[in-house]
């Protein structure tokens, strides 16, 4: 047993990179999950599905350097002898990084745990946006810039291969395993609701903090305004509806449904103001002051939805619009 252990050590250490280059590629990781992270919150479009296979791939080659970055550091953590003030930064570093991990491959493999409001890929998301900050007052606090030397070797790009190759292959077996557990999930990591029809078939989600009260509906009315010929302002008997679609709805809280929505075209309104021949994004702000713009030619053929399911849409849902 102790040397099948001794052989597992040696080659472990023939495929570890040397310290800084360990190092510095835990921060390149941590720097590409984190913008891959943040990507993926709106790139929901099966077309972007390789951006999520990339940063499975990533996360899980995150885990293996990290390994080796515990491994090497044991002795200065487990030692009082050998601590410094900056350990405490670097176990807390740790601790983040293997939560923000462990949390992503929990939810790939479908375990069903809820924190309060949040699912484990909220949980995953805010541990990994926790793990930049940390990590660039671990790096103030024991910075050695990177070397040639640590990088440039044959040997170097086979150790790194092995690891790729590795994260893939685990990758694969996760994703693998979560299928056979009966785990249905889109290529965004988003799993499905029970089905079910109308206001009551999804969860009320909002922005951070967002709480606004209701609005009347008599009193309110949509405003169009910009590059366009006349300003309109559109009550609700203008919206009256008059297309329904099926439509899935892919939240970044790690669910989706898929619902029949009903209301008006938003290229009818854009047409009916007559927009100018130079306008090319349409801006959508919200009552609570939330806006997002988007390309006019994809503007066009989105929905203003005033009904789900064939009911009005709840206050929550964003009624009266």
């Amino acid at each position: 047993m102790a040397s099948r252990a001794t052989r597992l050590t040696r080659a472990l250490r023939r495929v570890e990179p040397p310290p800084r280059a360990v190092d510095w590629s835990i921060f390149a990781l941590v720097v590409f999950e984190t913008l891959s992270g943040v990507l993926s919150l709106g790139a929901g479009h099966p077309a972007n599905g390789l951006l999520f296979v990339v940063h499975g791939v990533a996360g899980l080659s995150l885990v293996v350097l990290v390994g080796f970055k515990l491994y090497r550091v044991r002795r200065r953590v487990l030692d009082a002898r050998l601590r410094d003030r900056h350990t405490a930064l670097s176990v807390l570093l740790a601790v983040v990084a293997l939560a923000s991990l462990g949390t992503g491959i929990a939810w790939v493999l479908g375990v069903e745990v809820r924190i309060g409001f949040w699912t484990l890929l909220n949980v995953h998301i805010g541990f990994g946006l926790l793990v930049v900050p940390v990590l660039f007052f671990h790096l103030w606090a024991r910075f050695r810039p990177p070397r040639r030397v640590d990088f440039a070797e044959r040997r170097r790009a086979l150790q790194y291969g092995a690891i790729l190759v590795f994260s893939a292959a685990t990758y694969r077996a996760t994703e693998t395993v979560g299928a056979l557990r009966g785990v249905g999930r889109r290529f965004t990591g988003s799993r499905p609701l029970p089905p079910g029809e109308g206001n009551d078939a999804f969860p009320v989600t909002s922005w951070v903090a967002d709480d606004p009260d209701p609005v009347d509906p008599d009193s309110w009315s949509l405003s169009v305004t910009g590059l366009v010929d006349r300003s309109l302002e559109l009550d609700r008997a203008d919206l009256a509806p008059g297309e329904t679609r099926s439509v899935l709805l892919d939240c970044t809280s790690g669910w989706y449904t898929e619902q029949h929505w009903t209301g008006v075209r938003l290229g009818d309104a854009l047409d009916a103001a007559g927009v100018h021949s130079s306008a090319r994004w349409v801006t959508v702000r919200s009552v609570t002051g939330f806006r997002w713009s988007f390309p006019i030619a994809e503007a066009r053929e989105m929905l203003l939805a005033t009904h789900v399911g064939g009911d009005p849409l709840s206050h929550g849902h964003g009624a009266p619009l």
